[in-house]
C-alpha cells in the first residue's frame, strides 16, 4: 500500500495537503521509463529540443504566481522569495534552452588525419532536491540536464514537494515528451537511494547536508557514477574598518536571515575589524529589529518560519547554549517561529561560530588585522560562500583570492546567478552548477579521429 505523506505550512503548522510517496517499486519503474524515453531525446535535432524548453519556459511564467502561492504555503518562504523562485526556474530554462545548439565540440590538429569531439547526454539522471529551496535547486538541475539531452527523474524533499509536482506538469503540459522529466516524491533513503544504485541512473545531483552527501558519494563509488554536491556552509561576512560601515550593517540581517537563515549561503559569521567593532554591533541591533518577521501570507514579509518542529528544536538548541546579545521579533502563534538572534563570540571554538545552525541565528567577532581575518574565515570544514566589505580595491582582490570560498562578494552580498558557476570548496560540495559551463557536466566528452 502507498504510504502517503502530510505536508504542513510551517507558518500555522496546519496540514495543506497528503501526498503519495513512491516505493522501490514505483522509482524503478519510474527510472525504467526515463530510460526508455532516453534515445529520442537524445536524438531530437537541438533546435526542437530548444523550443520545447523555451516553450517550458513561458507556460512556468504564465504560472508564476500559482507557483509562488503553493511555496508560500508550503515552504513559509515570503512572497517576494517564492516569486523571484518562481521566476528563477523560468530564467534557467530559457538560459539553457540557448544550448542545445551551442554544445560544441573542437577540431584538434593533428597528423594524419582529422580529430574531432563531441559532447554527448549521459543518460538518466537523477536530482535529489532539499527543502530549504525546492523550485530554484530543481530547475538548476533538470534545465541544464535536459538541454544537454538527458532524461531526468526529480525527488522533491519530502517535507516540499508540491511545486515540484506542479513544475512536472507544467512540462507536459508544455509539451516534453512523457517520461523526459519526471517527479517522484518519496523518502530520501528509498527513491534517492535508488538513484543511486539502478545502474541505468548515470549521474546524481544533491543538494542538502554534508552529512547525506558523504554516503551519496561513497554509493556512486561503486559504479563509478557521476555526482554532484552542493552541501552545507558556515559563510563569512568579513567588514573591514575602511568600509561604509553603515551600509554594512544594514544589509547584514538580509544575507543571513533570509529564507529564516536557512540558506547554505547564509553569512552567518560576521567578522568585523576590531576599529570598527563596537560601531558596526551598535548599528546591527536596529538593522535586526527593523527586519520584518510576519507570517508570510502577509506581502510586506520579509522573514517567514522554519521549516518544521524538528528544524525549530535544533536551531532553539545553538541558542539555548550562549547568550543572546539582541535579537528581532516573530508573530508568535503555532508556526515553527524563531526570532532573527544575534550572538557575540570570542573563542573560534564555540560550536555556534563553527557548525551551521540553519536558521535566523549570526555570530560576531573581532579581527585584528587583513591576515587574520583570513585565517579566520578559512578557519571552516565549508567554503561554498561569503561577502568582503572594504573601499580599498586591492584589499578586497587579496582578500577574495584569499578565502577558500566558491563564491564571494565585494561589498554585496550576491552569490547566486543562473548564469555564472555555482559550487564549493571543501566539505561545501563537488563540482559547479549554473552558468554557461553547466550542460557540459552533464555530457560525456567523446574524441573521434579520422584517417585520411
Amino acid at each position: 500500500m502507498t504510504e502517503v505523506f502530510t505536508v504542513i505550512n510551517p507558518a500555522t503548522a496546519r496540514a495543506v495537503a497528503e501526498v503519495p510517496e513512491a516505493g522501490l517499486a514505483e522509482a524503478d519503474a519510474a527510472i525504467e521509463a526515463a530510460a526508455a524515453a532516453f534515445p529520442a531525446w537524445k536524438a531530437m535535432p537541438p533546435g526542437e529540443r530548444a523550443a520545447l524548453l523555451r516553450r517550458f519556459a513561458a507556460v512556468v511564467d504564465a504560472h508564476v504566481d500559482e507557483l509562488a502561492e503553493l511555496e508560500v504555503r508550503n515552504a513559509g518562504h515570503t512572497w517576494g522569495n517564492a516569486r523571484w523562485e518562481a521566476g528563477n526556474v523560468r530564467d534557467c530554462l530559457n538560459y539553457y534552452a540557448g544550448a542545445p545548439e551551442r554544445l560544441f565540440g573542437r577540431q584538434i590538429p593533428v597528423a594524419g588525419g582529422l580529430d574531432v569531439t563531441f559532447y554527448e547526454p549521459l543518460g538518466v539522471v537523477g536530482i535529489i532536491v532539499p527543502w530549504n529551496f525546492p523550485m530554484p535547486i530543481a530547475g538548476w538541475g533538470f534545465a541544464p540536464a535536459l538541454a544537454a539531452g538527458n532524461t531526468v527523474v526529480l525527488k522533491p524533499a519530502e517535507l516540499t514537494p508540491l511545486t515540484a509536482i506542479r513544475l512536472g506538469e507544467l512540462a507536459i503540459d508544455a509539451g516534453l515528451p512523457e517520461h523526459v522529466l519526471t517527479v517522484i516524491p518519496g523518502k530520501g533513503s528509498v527513491v534517492g537511494e535508488r538513484f543511486v544504485t539502478h545502474p541505468l541512473v548515470r549521474k546524481v545531483c544533491f543538494t542538502g547536508s554534508t552529512e547525506v552527501g558523504k554516503r551519496i558519494m561513497r554509493g556512486c563509488a561503486d559504479q563509478v557514477k557521476r555526482v554532484t554536491l552542493e552541501l552545507g556552509g558556515k559563510s563569512a561576512n568579513i567588514v573591514f574598518a575602511d568600509a561604509d560601515i553603515a551600509a554594512a550593517a544594514a544589509s547584514a540581517p538580509y544575507a543571513v536571515f533570509d529564507n529564516a537563515g536557512q540558506d547554505c549561503c547564509a553569512r552567518s559569521r560576521i567578522l568585523v575589524e576590531r576599529s570598527a567593532y563596537d560601531e558596526f554591533v551598535s548599528r546591527l541591533e536596529p538593522a535586526v529589529a527593523g527586519v520584518k518577521v510576519l507570517d508570510p501570507s502577509d506581502e510586506s514579509s520579509e522573514m517567514g518560519p522554519l521549516i518544521s518542529a524538528q528544524q525549530k528544536a535544533s536551531v532553539t538548541a545553538y541558542l539555548d547554549e550562549v547568550e543572546v546579545a539582541f535579537a528581532g521579533s516573530t508573530p508568535g502563534g503555532d508556526g515553527f517561529w524563531v526570532p532573527p538572534s544575534v550572538v557575540t563570540v570570542e573563542d573560534p571554538a564555540a560550536r555556534i561560530w563553527r557548525e551551521e545552525v540553519f536558521g535566523p541565528v549570526v555570530a560576531v567577532m573581532p579581527f585584528d588585522d587583513e591576515a587574520h581575518a583570513i585565517e579566520l574565515a578559512n578557519d571552516t570544514e565549508y567554503g561554498l560562500s561569503g561577502s568582503i566589505f572594504t573601499n580599498d580595491l586591492g584589499r578586497g582582490m587579496r582578500v577574495a583570492r584569499g578565502v577558500e570560498a566558491g563564491n564571494l562578494s565585494v561589498n554585496s552580498h550576491s552569490s547566486v546567478r543562473y548564469w555564472t558557476p555555482f559550487g564549493g570548496y571543501k566539505q561545501s560540495g563537488l563540482g559547479r552548477e549554473l552558468g554557461p559551463d553547466a550542460p557540459q557536466s552533464f555530457s560525456e566528452l567523446k574524441n573521434v579521429f579520422f584517417a585520411h
